[in-house]
């Protein structure tokens, strides 16, 4: 099978993403979101949804406000074919423990910044039986 794992700036993008749901500071956050995130860009998970940089730079304050000290880190590549792409990642709580993992799905627009992020919690239901 065929997989594409990049190291380009595809994958720079998604790192700087990561960086910005860790740093405390909303001018840092906005410049790191300004290098990789489209302005019209939209974020969904099954807890919310941010539109546009300052949207998601409120989702993330929300955040680091509610859950302190808790980090993101990719557990995965960076997988991208098409403008499309996906990464695990797991949260951690302060302590170092995984409190949640999860699979983000994306896409990129024609500058190679990130239009959209649409994040899974948890790993895939089970099969319903006889399908």
């Amino acid at each position: 099978m065929l997989r594409r794992v990049t190291r380009t700036p595809i994958g720079a993008a998604v790192g700087q993403y990561v960086a910005a749901w860790h740093e405390p500071d909303p001018g840092v956050r906005g410049a790191l979101l300004g290098a990789c995130w489209a302005v019209d860009g939209v974020y969904c998970d099954p807890l919310g949804r941010a539109e546009g940089r300052d949207g998601l730079s409120a989702l993330i304050a929300s955040f680091r406000e509610r859950l302190p000290g808790t980090r993101i880190e990719l557990d995965s590549g960076v997988d991208e074919h098409d403008g499309y792409l996906r990464f695990a990642w797991r949260m951690l709580a302060p302590d170092g423990a995984v409190t949640l993992e999860g699979v983000d799905f994306g896409e990129v627009d024609d500058a190679g910044l990130l239009r959209r992020i649409v994040g899974f919690f948890g790993p895939l239901p089970p099969r319903e039986p006889g399908r």
